[in-house]
């Protein structure tokens, strides 16, 4: 039981609504909660989709969200081939600059969703979530996919904004399992590119998962590193596919000062008790199918600090916030060989590029910080 009083004054009138809504929902079927909550577990085998054991299983997630076209165009594609089990497991939002982040000590929302068809969820975290989610066990029916194609991406991740890359993070983390994987980017150019060139990105290739997927079949598909692909702006006018190599061209970080006038998070800023309604309705999200609730996550997650609150839940008028925004921007590329992801991608091959996990030093620098490392404690001593 909650309260009515002096709390509920503190909540806005249509969060008010929305928790109750999701409270009397919950309170007028106590049996159905009951019985979800003690099926829950098992509810991905209890599943009425018959699987096709004889078909290889395929894990497809991304990191521009489960509705972008990117992934819908390629789930799409895979489904019509009829030639594998296609299962989805991707972020519910853009987390395209999440990297390899995971979310710990927070719950996240898993709720289901229709794909062409797919057996998909959507999943309140990062692309290494619901990889990582999804190759536990505790999602899926199926013990392991044969491959996990994260992709497409809307932009390429040439260089070191491989690091940053949250499409990429998904097909590391299933290397991480000793699943095969396999990252896709499009090249995308605002104010050139369009939608339909995710599908034609997704026809161009189509022929390497194929082939990724028999050769992993035979045993002859690279163990030890991933594949990451890049598609150009113009999927149909490419020259070929190529094997390239990681640059070390990275995109030039530019922070900027903003005004609070102009910050459109200072306006959403929800203080003391009403954060809690926020947070119950976050709680209640996965019971309630009101999109209320979600535009609430949404407004959470765009908050930025815009005020400082001190230990009693009181704005502390002493301390002021400042806002930035992050842009990232193309800087001057100073390699030239043609065998380099960005290269090859400028001149209008699909970049294949192989990512190892291996954290490899060259023998000089190895070397030399050896060298340091010992005459530095020498010195100490």
């Amino acid at each position: 039981m909650r309260p009515s009083g002096a709390k509920a004054n503190f909540l806005p009138p249509g969060l008010v609504s929305n928790l109750q809504d999701v409270l009397s929902s919950r309170k007028g079927a106590p049996q159905n909660d009951k019985n979800d909550d003690s099926t829950e577990p098992n509810s991905v085998s209890d599943d009425p989709v018959e699987v096709d054991d004889t078909k290889p299983v395929v894990l497809v997630t991304n990191a521009d969200g489960i509705e972008s076209p990117g992934l819908t165009y390629l789930v799409d594609a895979l489904i019509r081939l009829g030639l594998y089990n296609v299962n989805v497991c991707a972020p519910q939002s853009d987390e395209s600059t999440a990297g390899h982040s995971l979310t710990l000590k927070e719950s996240i929302a898993v709720t289901s969703a229709e794909i062409h068809g797919a057996t998909a969820y959507e999943v309140s975290g990062t692309p290494v979530d619901c990889v990582s989610l999804a190759l536990s066990g505790a999602l899926f029916s199926w013990s392991k996919p044969m491959l996990v194609i994260s992709g497409i991406n809307k932009g390429s991740s040439c260089g070191r904004h491989m690091f940053y890359s949250g499409v990429l993070a998904g097909a590391r983390e299933s290397l991480f399992s000793g699943v095969p994987s396999i990252s896709i980017s499009l090249d995308w150019k605002k104010d050139e590119s369009q939608e339909s060139d995710f599908k034609d990105a997704v026809g161009v290739c189509l022929p390497l998962i194929n082939a990724a997927l028999r050769d992993i079949e035979k045993g002859f598909f690279p163990k030890c590193c991933l594949l990451h692909v890049e598609i150009p702006k113009s999927p149909l006018t490419n020259k070929g596919f190529k094997s390239t190599r990681q640059s070390h061209w990275s995109p030039k970080l530019c922070w900027q000062a903003i005004s609070a006038s102009r910050n459109p998070a200072a306006g959403r800023f929800v203080p003391n008790q009403q954060m809690l309604g926020l947070q119950l309705a976050q709680l209640g999200r996965d019971a309630s199918a009101a999109g209320a609730a979600r535009r609430l996550a949404t407004q959470k997650k765009n908050i930025e600090e815009v005020e400082s609150v001190g230990v009693s839940g009181k704005s502390d008028p002493n301390r002021k916030a400042k806002y930035f925004r992050l842009e990232l921007l193309d800087k001057k590329r100073e390699e030239e060989d043609d065998d380099l992801d960005f290269i090859a991608l400028e001149n209008g091959f699909i970049a294949v590029t192989p990512v190892s996990l291996s954290m490899h030093v060259e023998a000089d620098v190895h070397a030399a910080a050896s060298e340091w490392i010992s005459t530095a404690l020498e010195v100490e001593q």
